[in-house]
């Protein structure tokens, strides 16, 4: 029988496919014990612990921060259903008495919206990670506030780097995980570098870059995006360009500002999604927001913005909403176009990833084809 190296290639986990096709990256043995230990650090997980993991196996989420994180402190992990179930979830932190719970942003504000079982407890929760997509900050609030997870903790990662490349620690200030994934993990390097591939000054935002021993071995029987996206430097260390936008600051905590691919580029201003959809979301009338670039002659992108309406409020106009923007965020960052899910030839529903992620491409596609049939019966 041949040996178990720790650098063999154990697993292809496919990446998210937010931005376009999956793609199957090679994780190694080495990769993986490696970065789910350090995850479990940053958790402060021990054997006493018991997590809650509704992201699934066939994505890092899962399989890294969930199962291998608890194996390697000794704790116990609840699986509360084969996908995600709000109720089945809700019914394992209670009857399990879980001390920890896992979930992207959009399975977190599912189970804050949902109707919770009769007695259910959840006094046993301190910690878990919230990541995957970028995190609105009332989002992070309820995680305190409802749930009781005062240790909940931001983290940042992609699957090419097994995953997890940023986390805060339990007893960094709220403010920190609020507004930021973290510090770096042990024995990982990162820079932000500009669209030249320069590093870009202290506070000043770019494409973050990681390496160290945590980096995917290629994408499989795909050597063309391996080498678009693993590049060595002038001194011969191997990058990671993540494709998202990022800015340090001084103490070295990390804040996601965006994806490089989901910026609008408006008459050749960047403008960032998260910003806007935050905002909007703040307005008491809106559940959700999803911003997205749609296509213009003039200014080659226009900001466009799929909305939900919140139980029992009324429908704001469209006006309402630019200047419920402008007077925040200015003119340039109001939605163009807003579309009501559930309304108007609108889906209700949105296209996710199977790990839980808005596939934010696909939205933009919908926008520009709702566009297109509204110039259409324009002119009829």
């Amino acid at each position: 029988m041949s040996k178990v190296l720790p650098h063999q290639v154990v697993n292809l986990q496919f990446t998210s496919g937010t931005t376009g096709l999956p793609k199957a990256a090679m994780l190694t043995h080495h990769n993986l014990v490696n970065n789910s230990r350090f995850i479990g650090d940053r958790m402060r997980l021990t054997s006493v612990d018991v997590l809650c993991c509704p992201p699934p196996l066939f994505h890092c989420f899962g399989l890294v921060l969930g199962l291998l994180a608890i194996v390697t402190h000794g704790g116990k992990i609840v699986y509360p259903a084969e996908v995600f179930d709000i109720q089945a979830t809700l019914q394992a932190i209670s009857d399990e008495k879980c001390t920890a719970v896992h979930g992207v942003p959009a399975m977190f504000d599912s189970l804050f919206q949902a109707k919770w079982p009769e007695n259910f407890n959840c006094d046993n929760l301190r910690t878990g990670i919230i990541a995957g997509a970028p995190v609105p900050r009332y989002l992070m609030e309820l995680l305190v506030n409802r749930f009781g997870m005062t240790e909940f903790t931001s983290s940042y990662g992609l699957t090419e780097a097994s995953p997890t490349c940023f986390n805060a620690f339990t007893d960094d200030s709220i403010d920190k995980r609020l507004t930021t994934v973290g510090t770096l993990m042990p024995h990982a390097k990162a820079k932000i570098v500009d669209r030249d591939g320069n590093i870009v000054p202290l506070g000043s935002r770019g494409e973050l870059c990681i390496g160290g021993y945590q980096l995917q071995a290629g994408y499989w029987n795909n050597s063309e995006k391996t080498s678009e996206t693993m590049m060595r430097d002038a001194s011969g260390v191997l990058w990671l360009h993540t494709g998202d936008e990022a800015v340090f600051d001084e103490d070295g905590y990390c804040s996601i500002t965006g994806r490089f691919k989901d910026i609008i580029i408006r008459g050749g201003e960047n403008i960032y999604p998260l910003e806007i959809e935050e905002r909007l979301m703040a307005h008491p009338n809106i559940s959700r927001a999803i911003v997205v670039g749609l296509k213009n002659k003039h200014y080659g992108e226009v900001v466009g913005a799929f909305v939900e309406l919140a139980d029992g409020h009324q429908k704001p106009t469209f006006e309402e909403l630019r200047d419920w923007c402008r007077k925040r965020l200015g003119g340039h960052k109001s939605p163009a176009h807003v579309f009501w899910l559930g309304h108007d030839d609108v889906p209700a529903t949105v296209p996710l990833t199977g790990s839980g992620k808005v596939r934010k491409f696909e939205m933009a596609k919908l926008g520009d084809e709702l566009l297109r049939k509204q110039a259409n019966t324009s002119k009829l």
